[in-house]
């Protein structure tokens, strides 16, 4: 008949049980991210791609802008008039509609509240849009006014779903509503690099890319057919559309970008924490065989 076990084996015997609880839930969690990981980067892939095709359209169109530009045409375009006194400023805002990419939200919503504290201090009135769930939380939450919201636009954002707000920006624009629509988003330069910035939509201040500008140079005289006039009443708006497009495009990508190093990150945590939870476990195994050996040991010898 075996001794009765004392206190401290049954310390050991629910210390290991509270590790091996705590590490199947470990597991399980570095799954779960290990999942959210891969899914982001075939999400990412998927929207580097449509942005790297879209780059090749907005770049053509801001050539083309470029050589009209260069022609010194006396021709204006509403969209590109500035105002002289900016009274009401539109802001539209760009977050994710989920959680779980790092700092990608807190980088553009920082600028977003800066930008809307500097409009309130100089007295403009402003008309805040945002798009994302994350963004909308937040600006409930601080009790800020949203006049608008947008929760449609995911990691594949349509050109369709871009063009029925361009137009409508536009309008808003062109019939004297607004003075200035902004917009603060994630730009994406490399995979390395997204930087939260505020670029101003309209008016329309600079249409080219430096790409552009340093291909002035060698660009071609253009014969307008029907005219110079009616074409850039058809290029502005077009480009003024694909900006926008970009700036969708590029926050996809950003977020998605955020979302799988974080992602790794957590993994990689995990990893570790099995590593550290696996060694203590054995330890107080162990211990436990240890202290079960001492006593057979000890019985063993009150028999003799």
């Amino acid at each position: 008949m075996s001794a009765p076990r004392s206190a401290k084996d049954f310390q050991s015997m629910a210390k290991a049980r509270a590790i091996i609880k705590r590490l199947k839930a470990v597991k399980n969690i570095r799954k779960i991210t290990r999942t959210m990981e891969l899914i982001a980067t075939a999400r990412f892939k998927k929207a580097m791609d449509r942005a790297a095709e879209a780059k090749a359209y907005t770049q053509k169109i801001a050539e083309i802008v470029g050589d009209l530009a260069s022609a010194e045409l006396s021709f204006t375009h509403p969209l590109l008039e500035q105002r002289e006194q900016e009274e009401r400023v539109l802001l539209l805002v760009l977050t994710s509609n989920r959680g779980l990419c790092g700092g990608y939200n807190s980088g553009v919503l920082r600028i977003a509240d800066q930008r809307l504290k500097a409009l309130s201090k100089g007295r403009i009135n402003q008309i805040l849009e945002v798009s994302g769930k994350r963004g909308l939380s937040y600006f409930n939450f601080e009790g800020q006014q949203i006049d608008a919201t947008y929760t449609n636009f995911e990691d594949k954002p349509t050109f369709d779903e871009v063009e029925d707000l361009a137009n409508r920006f536009a309008e808003l624009y062109t019939s004297g509503a607004v003075d200035r629509i902004e917009v603060v988003y994630s730009e994406f330069h490399s995979i390395s690099r997204q930087v939260a910035i505020r670029e101003t939509l309209l008016p329309i201040q600079n249409l080219s890319t430096p790409e552009a500008e340093s291909d002035q140079k060698h660009s071609v005289d253009y014969e307008f057919l029907p005219s110079a006039e009616a074409i850039l009443e058809e290029i502005v708006p077009a480009a003024f559309k694909a900006k926008l497009f970009k700036c969708f495009l590029d926050a996809a990508v950003s977020e998605q970008i955020a979302r799988m190093v974080a992602m790794k990150g957590a993994t990689e945590n995990a990893d570790e924490m099995i590593r550290s939870l696996s060694t203590r476990y054995n330890r107080a195994r162990q211990s436990q065989i240890t202290s079960e050996l001492s006593e057979i040991i000890g019985g063993a010898a009150a028999l003799e």
